[in-house]
């Protein structure tokens, strides 16, 4: 738990820093790239922004992880650091289409590009963006942080390529080559945007874990002693590192002690064998009418204005484990 804490420590740190440097490049580019006529490089200036949001909004989520779960959210904030990373990821397509247009306009309107001011500014920020990415490698495995890991190394790469378009510039007087790079730049956020929307939106929409096997997880359950059955199964993320389970088990019949040691092991199994920390197990004797593999909802029946609901005549044992 300490080292966790500290973990988040460290990461809040490397954030607050990131954005320190991340606002002074930001007023660099954009005051070079208007002195310099720079598409490239003003493309670059609103890639930062996008960058210093995306920092700041990884920052509060964050910070948001860190609260403790109450009664109105009963998982607490886990995955703030989600959304967060699905809005940036947006909010960068947006940004890359806004560079695409402004470039293909470049090539009909060509204007002078001040070559070298455009390779120096690009050349420090190289250096700062490459610099950040380092530190926020660690922590990529959240997809949070490594939604902003992606944005610096997109922009590591993508400002090195203004340094060689300033360059190729110099030598061919070719001015298209600034509008050309810029699209370049778009596509590149495009293609790392686009993962991290698909990661995202498929966690919020509560879609089993890419790497995870329900046939796997159901065939290793049903191999535990008593149990005859596993049904109505559902895993999900609460983070792109944190999964839960719920699931219907059907056992031969037992005593009270025996149910608690079986459940036991089907925890240990989950947790050990397939990272699976919170688990919900709904016991039963007799089977539940299925479809597919999940529990049909019993239809209500309105009698006097109310509504009752039959279960039918084998009752259900409910346990719960974490």
């Amino acid at each position: 738990m300490l080292a966790k804490t500290n973990s988040k420590s460290l990461m809040q740190r490397i954030l607050k820093g990131s954005l320190a440097l991340t606002a002074l490049y930001i007023a660099a580019t954009l005051f070079f790239g208007l002195r310099a006529h720079s598409l490239a490089l003003i493309s670059e200036a609103g890639h930062n922004v996008s960058d210093f949001l995306a920092l700041a909004l990884s920052f509060a989520a964050v910070w948001l992880q860190t609260r403790p779960a109450t009664d109105e959210k009963t998982f607490g904030y886990q995955r703030a650091g989600v959304l967060a990373g699905f809005v940036n990821a947006l909010s960068l397509m947006v940004l890359a289409v806004w560079i695409a247009v402004a470039a293909v306009g470049r090539f009909f309107h060509p204007v002078t590009v001040e070559a070298h001011l455009m390779m120096y500014v690009a050349a420090a920020g190289v250096v700062m963006n490459g610099l950040i990415a380092a530190l926020l490698w660690k922590f990529s495995g959240d997809v949070n942080i490594r939604s902003v890991f992606l944005h610096m190394l997109g922009d590591t790469l993508s400002t090195a390529a203004v340094i060689v378009g300033g360059f190729a510039i110099v030598i061919t007087k070719q001015q298209w080559i600034d509008p050309l790079l810029s699209l370049i730049i778009a596509a590149m956020i495009l293609a790392s945007s686009w993962s991290i929307v698909r990661e995202t939106l498929h966690i919020l929409l509560e879609g089993t874990p890419r790497s995870v096997d329900l046939a796997e997880i159901r065939a290793a359950m049903q191999g535990v002693e008593g149990v005859v059955n596993v049904h109505d199964l559902h895993v999900w993320s609460l983070t792109s590192q944190s999964h839960a389970l719920a699931c219907h088990v059907q056992v031969v019949e037992m005593q009270l002690a025996e149910c608690e040691q079986m459940l036991e092991r089907i925890n240990h199994l989950l947790k050990d064998h397939f990272g699976i920390q919170h688990a919900t197990i709904q016991l039963e004797v007799t089977d539940c009418v299925t479809v597919d593999g999940c529990v049909s909802p019993p239809e209500p029946d309105e009698v006097d204005g109310h509504s009752h609901h039959h279960h039918g005549p084998g009752g259900h044992a409910h346990s719960h484990a974490h």
